[in-house]
């Protein structure tokens, strides 16, 4: 008997995929517990359709994040810190305020997707890896300066 399956089940297969099962076993543990489905030729016409559906929007979000890589790519932030007499800065720069500063520059980047093996704690350049979905990656340099006191 061919099921479509509505959640993924352990040693058969993953959710939306359509399997050859014993009737015994889609009749008594399948479809009871809602795993499945039976394969009916509307069923069939309509995961095909869903799937569709999913591939465009999947491709959809691949062309937006690219769009976001390319116009990350080379970009070059500035952070202002304050700095002592001997040029060591007060604050150490982490992923989280790289974040904050690329949301003041109009991209939504959370801390996680930003690449910093270890807090920046003097002035100067960095490169900086942001990770993004579908595993593509952006560079941007971050500029560590001092404050200027107004």
């Amino acid at each position: 008997m061919k099921v479509i399956l509505l959640k993924d089940v352990e040693n058969l297969g993953k959710k939306n995929e359509v399997k050859e099962v014993k009737a015994g076993y889609a009749r008594n543990f399948l479809f009871p517990r809602g795993l499945a489905k039976p394969a009916t030729p509307e069923a069939l016409e309509e995961l095909e359709k869903m799937q569709e559906l999913a591939a465009q929007k999947a491709e959809e979000e691949l062309k937006e994040i690219q769009k976001l890589a390319s116009a990350l790519d080379g970009l070059e932030i500035t952070i202002p810190v304050k700095i002592g007499d001997k040029g060591q800065l007060f604050e150490s720069i982490t992923a989280t305020k790289i974040a904050e500063r690329l949301k003041e520059e109009g991209f939504n980047i959370k801390k996680t997707q930003i690449n910093l093996s270890k807090p920046i704690k003097e002035l100067g350049e960095f490169p900086v890896k942001i990770s993004l979905e579908h595993n593509l990656e952006a560079e941007i340099t971050v500029i560590i300066e001092e404050e200027k006191e107004k």
